[in-house]
């Protein structure tokens, strides 16, 4: 029976969402194949918590746990949102052990957690965008050239964050600056996307035997003026799966998320978000690490097409000790 640390937490405001997600998984891992573990990874410390929620240290020199040398970990499920878990840190961290881990791998995942250097590859391979401006922390900058390149509306993002956390939509010039100071507190570069005006969905990808499998798309209609925080985890948003598409619409974004997937050479679960503009999507960003709480898109997804949990998760870990083989 293999043992897997079902690693959750994380070091960003997302830690909540993620040991949701971590629970989830805990819970459905197969017990007649797997022996699970609940590992929390905080900034001030990384502890196991056993059946009766005793804590036990961990040693981040070789992730064993203090007083139980004995116990070693055949695979690490990564259910951590944000850093260190979904921005290539803790991936890093698994392959310098040699301790097989789910999701892609540390490059690709520091890749697609950085929206400018993700916007910039796919928008190399073709893929639409939104117009864009990045800005660093001790640059300086014209709020006019800005908005004569990305016009209003637009958004303003941290360049390496996720759950829409410090994000502003800014409809008036004298409103940019307060925007950009708040999405600096996030992160040190932020960028400025210009407003796309559609149809907003999310397509949950994985791979099964290096085949590319594209789950069914699901249409987001927000309740607030964009899907923030909010409208992903206080029920603030409509999520219609299967979205009602037309068939060659729904053929387009399938397609592209088919290459999005490939064109980042990702391996495991991952959901990304698009704009239908005049029925062409427009990529927006991408989740390495998807939420798998019971509000989340990507379990809703697996259930249309009657994948169970248990069945998807047994594949990231087998996936991923294969992996480590190469």
């Amino acid at each position: 029976m293999k043992k897997i640390a079902v690693v959750m937490g994380g070091y960003s405001k997302e830690y909540t969402i993620s040991i949701k997600s971590g629970k989830v998984v805990y819970e459905n891992l197969d017990r007649k194949e797997f022996d699970p573990y609940r590992i929390y990874l905080l900034e001030d410390r990384w502890f196991m918590k056993d059946n009766k929620n005793k804590e036990y240290s961990i040693n981040k020199q070789d992730f064993t746990i203090f007083g139980m040398k004995y116990l070693k970990f055949d695979c690490v499920f990564n259910a951590i949102h944000g850093t260190p878990g979904e921005d290539g840190i803790l991936q890093a961290y698994f392959e310098l052990l040699r301790i097989p881990y789910t999701g892609c791998t540390f490059h690709h995942a520091n890749v697609t957690f950085n929206k400018k250097y993700c916007l910039t590859l796919l928008k190399y391979f073709g893929i639409n965008t939104a117009k864009s401006f990045f800005l660093n922390q001790n640059q300086d900058f014209c709020l006019k050239k800005i908005l004569n390149k990305v016009g209003l509306p637009c958004f303003v993002k941290p360049n390496r964050s996720g759950s829409s956390l410090g994000i502003s939509k800014v409809y008036e010039e004298k409103n940019l600056l307060d925007a950009v100071q708040k999405a600096f507190i996030e992160d040190e570069e932020i960028i400025i996307e210009s407003f796309l005006k559609g149809r907003e969905v999310s397509v949950g990808v994985f791979s099964l035997k290096n085949k590319i499998i594209v789950l069914p798309i699901t249409e987001i209609i927000s309740q607030n003026d964009f899907f923030d925080f909010e409208s992903k985890y206080s029920g603030k948003s409509k999520e219609i799966t299967p979205a009602k598409l037309l068939p060659n619409i729904e053929n387009k974004i399938r397609k592209t998320a088919k290459k999005v997937y490939k064109f980042l050479n990702l391996s495991g679960i991952s959901r990304a978000e698009y704009i239908l503009v005049n029925e062409e999507p427009f990529f927006l960003e991408i989740n390495t690490v998807p939420g798998l709480s019971e509000e989340s898109i990507f379990p809703k997804q697996l259930k249309q097409v009657g994948i169970s949990l248990s069945d998807i998760f047994k594949n990231c870990i087998y996936s991923a000790i294969e992996k480590m083989k190469l």
